[in-house]
């Protein structure tokens, strides 16, 4: 069992239709509210030679990502701190605050816990103009299929290239980008945290179409062997990089580095240079 099969129990009571985003979508006067909210443990997510700060960092940054993936600003976060030792507290508090402080948002209060391990809960608040809402659904055939930045960075460092530390321990969500690609008409959009090849799946299975990619446009990490950077590039999690699509109109978007790397198909089939993508990436299993 893993976590996207495990998401049908929530949907079958609560609805399918609150699961589809990174964020819940509140009213919000002229403008619309999204509201997420992430848990990271110290055995599943915070690699060893990890700071109390990065910890901190990354916790803030994770969930911020998910309010840049919908197109909207970062206001506020809550943070809740589960603790088996309490000396890690104060970094991991002053790495939130600083990643906070860095993309516009505030911390405005939380919990703190004992726990049998450090987990840190993060709960984000964001705002936007409900026309510059961009959601996972609204991917048209025809339209680009663009990202952001250099994916596959985080597992570099994982799988022993050097060089990749910080992109894995501090990593930085793309909230500017996120902002103006919602402004410029992107039509969907999510971050790629748990890899390409399943985060278009994920599209795929909101939108009544398919991708097709090429390989060769994915932007690679630097150093590492070519067949290795093509398996980072598609596979590798821990990235928050923003995959989406584009009216090929609204092509290029002024002021922002992208690369197109394919496009949007009315066959519901997800493609690399040709042939099916594998499904696999970053997930959480049960036996």
């Amino acid at each position: 069992m893993d976590d996207r099969k495990l998401l049908n129990v929530v949907m079958d009571i609560v609805g399918r239709e609150n699961c589809l985003d990174d964020c819940a979508v509140l009213p919000c006067g002229d403008r619309v509210m999204v509201a997420t909210t992430d848990m990271l443990h110290r055995t599943t997510d915070f690699v060893a030679g990890m700071t109390d700060w990065q910890i901190g960092w990354m916790s803030a940054a994770v969930t911020l990502s998910d309010i840049a993936s919908m197109g909207a600003a970062p206001a506020y976060l809550l943070i809740a701190v589960g603790l088996d030792d309490w000396q890690p507290l104060g970094g991991v508090m002053k790495g939130a605050q600083d990643c906070c402080k860095t993309f516009g948002a505030g911390i405005i209060g939380g919990d703190i816990d004992h726990h049998d391990e450090l987990t840190v809960v993060t709960t984000g608040l964001g705002l936007v103009e409900s026309r510059y809402l961009v959601r996972r659904t609204g991917a048209k055939p025809g339209d680009l299929v663009g990202i952001t930045g250099t994916p596959g960075q985080a597992q570099a460092h994982l799988d022993g290239f050097t060089g990749f530390e910080k992109a894995l321990f501090e990593p930085q969500p793309r909230v500017a980008e996120g902002g103006l690609l919602g402004r410029s008409g992107a039509s969907a959009m999510m971050d790629d945290s748990d890899g390409i090849a399943l985060s278009l799946y994920d599209l795929s299975s909101v939108n009544d179409c398919g991708f097709s990619i090429e390989s060769e446009k994915i932007p690679r990490p630097e150093g590492v062997p070519a067949e290795s950077s093509r398996e980072l590039a598609l596979y590798g999690g821990g990235d928050y990089e923003l995959i989406f699509t584009l009216p090929p109109g609204r092509h290029p978007v002024p002021g922002l580095s992208y690369s197109v790397i394919g496009t949007v198909t009315a066959e519901r089939a997800v493609l690399v240079d040709g042939k099916p993508l594998e499904r696999r990436g970053y997930q959480h299993t049960w036996e």
